[in-house]
């Protein structure tokens, strides 16, 4: 059990690869604590995975909801050893149709919602005095532009400069920060990324999903079973020399 003993929080973790990431961590020996917008989603998933899996209710986009939720955790687990950086929203839309609305609400949860659940984090591991590990979920969009997804892209690759600003910034308090970045990852997340080409590229509903699984080196879209490798590793003592960095995990999708 290469996470035994240890204490994580992973945010937007209800379901979908966050809750994947809370099984694998269990499974591993970890304590883990679910953070989630919804409340009572986060129990159940917590109460379904067992007596070391807890629940918090958390809203990223709230500073007192973020300080309640990490207290919380830490009052739950004892000690925070691990943080992933789940939580995000997606949308699409041509350049000429951008709201300021919806830009806002994607950078409140993707960027400042990753920010300042990190600098909680980061400020509990230096209290604590034996640093930490925290793991940010990037995205292969964040390393290039997309036509229709500017926002959704901006906020990615403002996540992967957050992680190597944190990185260099926390390591002297023995707190690593690194990010994986996905590719296209199957899931019920999907059925909307897929519902906003449909609309805007006039594709039948399923052909997207199709196509860019199709398009993946590998052979096939990833699930989330494929991202728990690294969200251990980056977990553990092996990856104590591995600072500032994201990795891609996406099926040779793209060649950073």
């Amino acid at each position: 059990m290469r996470l035994l003993g240890k204490s994580a929080l992973i945010t937007g973790a209800a379901r979908g690869i966050g809750l994947e990431f809370a099984r694998a961590y269990l499974a591993e020996g970890a304590t883990v604590t679910i953070a989630d917008i919804n409340g009572d989603a986060a129990t159940s998933a917590a109460k379904s995975l067992g007596e070391r899996a807890h629940a918090v209710q958390m809203d990223v986009t709230d500073q007192t909801s973020i300080e309640a939720g990490f207290a919380q955790a830490v009052d739950q687990m004892g000690k925070l050893d691990i943080l992933i950086n789940n939580a995000a929203l997606f949308s699409a839309c041509p350049i000429t149709e951008i709201s300021r609305a919806d830009y806002d609400r994607l950078f409140a949860v993707n960027v400042s919602g990753t920010l300042f659940c990190l600098q909680a984090a980061a400020r509990q591991m230096i209290a604590q005095g034996h640093g930490g590990k925290i793991i940010n979920m990037a995205s292969q969009a964040g390393r290039r532009g997309e036509a229709l997804v500017a926002v959704y892209c901006a906020t990615k690759a403002a996540v992967i400069s957050l992680t190597q600003s944190a990185g260099m910034n926390l390591i002297s308090h023995g707190i690593n920060v690194n990010a994986i970045a996905p590719g296209v990852v199957d899931g019920e997340h999907w059925d909307g990324v897929d519902a906003f080409f449909a609309k805007y590229e006039n594709r039948p509903l399923g052909e997207k999903k199709r196509v860019v699984g199709e398009a993946v080196p590998f052979g096939r879209m990833g699930t989330a079973q494929d991202l728990t490798g690294m969200a251990i590793f980056l977990a553990t003592d092996e990856a104590k020399y591995i600072v500032a960095q994201c990795y891609g995990v996406d099926g040779g999708n793209w060649m950073a």
